[in-house]
């Protein structure tokens, strides 16, 4: 086989980058429509979404991770806090920093909203085995990291784009 065909993909890999690509769009799809139902702008969803997967960060952190403004952050912060899904609270190491953190997975519309995806996404776990699962969980992990990676070069890209 030569290096030019070695460098293409086969079509089980094209199959592959298909369906993760399908996924995505779902997956977004499925926050915009937990986001209606909680009565949330989108970009405050992912916000809170993330602030569950990531733990208490600080405003600037958050800022860094959506790509939005500190001002916008901000604005975002005020309208989550005031609907009871974030509370602001010192950094112990840093009393002059403050940091968000996530409460509304304690909400009982929001365990509502997601108990039936959990439900479906177990019973989907239990047909593989322990090994299978450590291997999925080991590819979601790096798909993840390959995502952030492309979110940082786009975002990166886009304010060279603006700022010229």
């Amino acid at each position: 086989m030569s290096s030019e065909q070695q460098d293409q993909p086969t079509q089980e890999q094209e199959n592959f980058t298909l369906r993760m690509r399908g996924l995505g769009t779902r997956t977004v799809l499925y926050q915009q429509n937990v986001a209606a139902s909680l009565g949330l702008y989108n970009n405050d969803f992912i916000s809170v979404d993330i602030l569950h997967e990531k733990g208490p960060i600080t405003a600037g952190e958050l800022s860094k991770l959506t790509g939005l403004t500190t001002g916008s952050v901000t604005a975002l912060i005020d309208r989550l806090e005031k609907n009871g899904f974030v509370r602001r609270e010192h950094d112990p190491r840093d009393r002059r920093k403050v940091i968000i953190v996530p409460l509304y997975e304690n909400k009982e519309e929001v365990s509502q909203t997601y108990h039936p995806l959990h439900a479906a996404m177990v019973n989907l776990a239990a047909s593989y085995s322990d090994e299978e699962l450590a291997l999925i969980t080991q590819f979601l992990e790096k798909a993840s990291d390959v995502l952030e990676e492309q979110i940082l070069h786009l975002s990166s890209t886009t304010r060279s784009k603006s700022s010229s």
